[in-house]
């Protein structure tokens, strides 16, 4: 399956100091799409190779893959003056999430061991690519909160510099944490197909008594 693509860039600005008191309050902003690339093929041996020739392209790995999660985390932080002292006024995290799936354009004309084996394929993708995105939304609430618990700095230089500071750590656990779901599923790839594939087969034979 495929890895989770990295485009994430945490843009932290706008020094506004002299803001009214307050506590400091968070707004996770989140966007999701998706989208489809068309694949040929009318035998699993051309299946495979269409998906390996247009499937998205992954630069973190320099091949393409079956699906793919464009993932960007961005947002804005204000900072107010409280007690001589320079504090978060406010963190607003955005993450924008992208989902790329495969579509096989000659589903309807499969022979039904194969749209099996399709069908199957496609929904594990697309579970895979939305684990990615679900991942990418827990990290960026947990920025959010991370940032609006921030205590109050000497000056705003300093207060910038850990705000960045603990927005890379959050990026850094969010890179580790899409890794290590990727190396769970490629190892369990092919007992998850077998259960995946039995499954459907008992669906259809009990439809079908």
């Amino acid at each position: 399956m495929s890895r989770a693509p990295v485009s994430l860039k945490a843009a932290l600005v706008a020094l506004l100091v002299g803001l009214p008191l307050g506590s400091a309050s968070g707004e996770t902003v989140i966007s999701k799409s998706v989208s489809y690339f068309s694949i040929g093929g009318r035998t699993a041996a051309e299946l495979d190779k269409a998906l390996a020739a247009t499937g998205p392209l992954m630069t973190s790995t320099g091949s393409r893959h079956p699906g793919a999660t464009r993932i960007k985390f961005g947002g804005t932080v204000t900072y107010v003056s409280r007690n001589g002292r320079c504090a978060v006024g406010s963190a607003r995290v955005t993450l924008s999430t992208r989902i790329i799936l495969p579509r096989w354009k000659h589903r309807r004309q499969a022979n039904p061991d194969l749209a099996l084996v399709w069908d199957t394929l496609a929904s594990d993708i697309k579970r895979h690519e939305e684990r990615h995105a679900e991942i990418a939304r827990l990290h960026a609430r947990q920025m959010e909160k991370a940032l609006v618990s921030l205590r109050p700095e000497a000056d705003c230089e300093r207060m910038q510099a850990r705000v960045a500071e603990v927005s890379a750590e959050e990026v850094e656990r969010h890179d580790k944490d899409q890794a290590r779901f990727d190396r769970t599923e490629a190892a369990n790839f092919d007992r998850r197909m077998v259960r995946l594939l039995q499954y459907r087969l008992d669906r259809l034979k009990k439809a079908q008594d």
